[in-house]
């Protein structure tokens, strides 16, 4: 019965109290600046009268799920580097794991919404209005996030009703399916392989679909000047560093059967915690028009 289950004790990233306190310093970082650099992408791109193309809009709602996604684990995470047991409630538990799926898979989707967009821009960039309106925008962006909810509650619901009755200790530093499955009183098999083809079919699957995406582009541009190749790959190099970023280490750990958990804690620290800081950086530095919106919001 999951109600004699009233919470869960996660684990840290280390042991060692004094690397915990190190970790802590780190991480409390890493998340002021995540959400530092993505509140600013978001107040930017929302301010800004001449950020108004596809890609912006885009940019402003990834920056936005960045922001919650990370507030899912993060906060969790560092605090818990400075208690003795990390506990975390049973609701907690549930709500953290369908929040982690529910942003992490509506990210997976627009990031693949901005491929479709950077491959129109740079290989049919005459019809590019045509194909990639405002209205077709908003559509994939609803459908990320009504994807990324059916996808979480897909999740979150066989695990919810498992019982739990028996150790309490998650493997891991925020709640997911393979450390949850861990810890059931049951024969959790099926959940296990449907947890990987829902995972990691659709992380498999949008890494895919995004490579192959690059590829085309790249092959559509063998014809072209030096500076229509530096122009694609400017356009492109940002989006690329995210999605392996991204994409490469949540494909590793959801595509297999759950044998190795340790591993999984640190592969998962780069799309919870680095991916999503990073993203602001990738898409700034690499983008003028980005940065002179941004001088003219802080000067405002």
């Amino acid at each position: 019965n999951s109600s004699s289950m009233k919470e869960f004790i996660l684990l840290s990233l280390s042991e060692n109290q004094g690397v915990q306190k190190i970790y802590f310093v780190v991480f409390l970082l890493f998340y002021i600046l995540t959400m530092a650099g993505n509140l600013l992408i978001v107040l930017t791109v929302t301010s800004s009268r001449h950020l108004n193309s596809p890609m912006y809009f885009l940019l402003c709602h990834l920056s936005f799920v960045d922001i919650c996604f990370s507030s899912v684990t993060a906060p969790q995470m560092i605090s818990g580097f400075l208690v003795e047991n990390n506990t975390i409630s049973f609701a907690g538990c549930i709500g953290q794991l369908f929040g982690l799926h529910f942003f992490g898979c509506t990210e997976v989707f627009i990031l693949t919404a901005m491929a479709y967009d950077r491959y129109v821009a740079i290989c049919r960039p005459l019809r590019y209005h045509t194909l990639v309106s405002r209205r077709l925008c908003g559509r994939m962006v609803g459908l990320s996030w009504v994807g990324g909810f059916l996808h979480a509650t897909l999740q979150t619901l066989p695990t919810a009703l498992l019982p739990f009755c028996g150790p309490n200790k998650v493997a891991h530093y925020f709640c997911d399916v393979h450390p949850l499955l861990h810890l059931a009183c049951a024969d959790t098999q099926a959940e296990g392989l449907a947890a990987v083809a829902n995972s990691g079919v659709i992380s498999l699957s949008c890494f895919l679909i995004l490579l192959t995406s690059y590829v085309v582009i790249l092959v559509s541009l063998r014809g072209q000047t030096l500076a229509g190749w530096r122009k694609a790959l400017s356009t492109c190099g940002s989006h690329i560093t995210v999605v392996i970023l991204y994409l490469g280490p949540s494909t590793f750990v959801y595509i297999r059967p759950s044998g190795d958990l340790s591993k999984d804690r640190s592969v998962a620290v780069f799309y919870t915690v680095i991916a999503p800081m990073l993203n602001p950086f990738i898409y700034t530095l690499r983008n003028g028009e980005v940065r002179g919106a941004m001088r003219k919001l802080c000067r405002r």
